[in-house]
């Protein structure tokens, strides 16, 4: 259509992955979307987000430019090493999600002690 530009943008949503030495980190960008628009499940080493961004409609607007993705999305992150599945959290604010996923102590290192 005339006057109308759709410009792909891309992977939705943008993630980082981080650790420490005890958790995992994933912080993902999600303005707009409600948390009850969200799902988070862990199997295994595997964290899934899924969700919907909801497009704000007026019937009236004509759009120049149209960048913001919407419409269902799915993401699945494989850690690499074990996690503790029942210490999992997730908050949600200023439109970044982080979610916090501790290691099972088998994931964690050891210091070994020479004789």
């Amino acid at each position: 259509r005339p006057g109308y530009m759709r410009t792909r943008v891309g992977v939705f949503p943008l993630i980082n992955l981080t650790e420490n030495r005890d958790t995992y980190f994933i912080r993902a960008e999600i303005p707009g979307i409600d948390p009850e628009d969200l799902d988070i499940q862990a199997t295994g080493r595997n964290i899934s987000i899924t969700g919907e961004r909801k497009m704000e409609t007026d019937e009236n607007a004509k759009y120049h430019r149209r960048e913001r993705e919407f419409g269902k999305f799915s993401r699945m992150f494989a850690l690499p090493g074990d996690i503790d599945h029942e210490r999992i959290n997730a908050n949600l604010k200023n439109g970044i999600l982080t979610i916090t996923i501790p290691k099972a102590e088998t994931a964690k290192p050891k210091q070994i002690k020479i004789n």
